[in-house]
């Protein structure tokens, strides 16, 4: 029987950049602050506790989505 997945944590583009432990985490469970890289349509892993961070939809990253590469 595999342990339950966490929930996912969504971010806009404005909370960036993202970290583990995240503001809303009890502060007995935290463990070493560690930043993590965020691409629109994926989900990244916490390596510590398995939080899982994504992009909320329709938030795009600085520098992505630009016409005309300005």
């Amino acid at each position: 029987m595999s342990a339950p997945q966490l929930p996912v944590v969504e971010l806009r583009a404005d909370e960036l950049p993202a970290y583990c432990p995240n503001p809303s985490m009890p502060v007995w469970n935290h463990h070493p602050r560690v930043f993590l890289e965020l691409q629109p349509g994926t989900t990244t892993l916490c390596p510590y506790c398995g939080t899982r961070y994504r992009l909320a939809d329709g938030e795009t990253l600085a520098g992505q989505g630009l016409a005309g590469g300005h």
